[in-house]
């Protein structure tokens, strides 16, 4: 689809869509982590309603690996790869949703008295690297799916007292 296409689907001129996005492969890293987002948000709503922090993992897990904004993010990230111009974008919102994320787990450990056995930020980078990552691996032909990680496994988040 060209930016023409695009524009007109929108109901905008194509100078508008180069204007705000810069190109049409800025305006799909947009769209996709815009999706990613919004997904991100309905994931938190389902980490709320976890009674404990086993649950809370195995089910944000589970949610984030079923979010359907990841194919699109796995497009994004590989684009970024091949023009460099884009990694500015992809970075702006890959810190974007660190930061959501962060503040997320953050009220949740302060509400409920959970802890994290390492930095928030970076409890946040390694859950979503390892997701994102599993996505690129298996959209590029990797031998199994994304069901085969342990994302769970990826956070540290309990509500039991730190190990001896």
């Amino acid at each position: 689809m060209s930016v023409a296409e695009i524009a007109n689907a929108a109901g905008v001129f194509p100078n508008q869509v180069t204007y705000y996005f810069g190109s049409k492969d800025s305006l799909l890293v947009h769209a996709a982590f815009l999706g990613l987002l919004h997904d991100a948000r309905r994931v938190e709503r389902i980490g709320r309603q976890a009674p404990d922090a086993a649950t809370f993992r195995r089910n944000i897990a589970r949610a984030v690996l079923a979010m359907p904004s990841l194919p699109s993010v796995a497009r994004a990230l590989a684009a970024a790869i091949s023009k460099p111009e884009l990694a500015p974008v992809v970075d702006r919102h890959l810190q974007l949703l660190f930061r959501q994320s962060e503040r997320f787990a953050s009220r949740l450990i302060d509400g409920r008295g959970w802890r994290a056995r390492r930095p928030l930020d970076v409890e946040t980078r390694t859950f979503w690297s390892t997701a994102l990552g599993a996505v690129l691996l298996v959209r590029a032909g990797a031998h199994g799916t994304v069901a085969d990680l342990d994302l769970a496994g990826a956070l540290t988040i309990h509500d039991d007292p730190e190990p001896g």
